[in-house]
């Protein structure tokens, strides 16, 4: 009977991991438009760059995202980078390194997932000086903030709630309501309307630019998953998040019927 378990869990985690590599592509690149009200704030891209070993010996994806204002927007000078390097279940986060610049400088951050010694190590520089090298408890697997992206991806059809354990200079949680719900949407990237998937949810958290709150998403009805468009609460107000360039091999938006 132990025996016939273990090979229902290898298979178990082997599909898993055959599933997450269909949303997790090497190479792939989105950018997104941020805008407010009509006004264009800024972009994000986030980028999957392929397979790689960390410090642990553990074979991770990595990925990573940068966010940029446009230049000439009042009260807004937004510039960071994060990478992740994710299990290839796409489930949770070993490794994070990020930065931000702030008015003093640079802001460097690198977050240590340890689920051996359960522990998580958070440090951050700013420029050259360690400011802050704190140690937090891992009860849980757990996501940084760049790991979530692909998280929602690969659960997008779950129709369940759940609780995302989930690293933002401390642990918190963020609830995704996969709704499993079906939309037609249109952007104007794709001259057609796209095949959705709609899930929305809250976060207990607060990222960079007082990103915190609701937040909804449309996430396209096919093996890539792929975010098309997202509405977020930052410092301004309600912000819209839109695809407007990707690269993907092979990929086309699905057409709603």
């Amino acid at each position: 009977m132990k025996l016939f378990t273990l090979i229902i869990i290898l298979l178990i985690s082997n599909f898993i991991i055959l599933n997450a590599q269909t949303i997790f592509t090497p190479n792939e690149y989105l950018e997104y438009e941020v805008s407010f009200i009509g006004i264009k704030l800024g972009k994000i891209t986030v980028t999957s760059i392929g397979t790689d070993t960390i410090s642990s010996g553990k074979v991770c994806f990595n990925a990573k995202a940068k966010m940029d204002s446009y230049n000439g927007i009042p009260f807004l000078d937004l510039h960071a980078v994060y990478n992740s390097w994710m299990d290839r279940s796409i489930a949770f986060s070993h490794f994070f390194i990020g930065k931000v610049k702030w008015d003093e400088g640079w802001d460097y951050n690198k977050i240590t997932f340890d689920y051996e010694k359960k522990k998580i190590t958070n440090r951050h520089w700013l420029n050259d000086s360690m400011i802050t090298n704190d140690v937090f408890d891992l009860t849980k697997k757990i996501n940084d903030g760049c790991s979530l992206f692909f998280f929602a991806r690969q659960y997008a059809n779950m129709k369940k709630t759940v609780l995302v354990p989930t690293f933002i200079d401390g642990i918190f949680n963020t609830k995704i309501n996969f709704r499993g719900k079906g939309e037609p949407i249109k952007i104007d990237a794709i001259n057609y309307p796209a095949k959705t998937l709609y899930l929305d949810g809250t976060t207990d958290w607060k990222g960079i630019y007082g990103l915190t709150g609701s937040f909804e998403g449309w996430f396209t009805d096919d093996e890539a998953r792929i975010p098309l468009k997202a509405y977020m609460n930052v410092y301004v107000g309600k912000v819209l998040i839109e695809l407007t360039k990707w690269e993907r091999k092979g990929w086309t938006p699905p057409k709603a019927k």
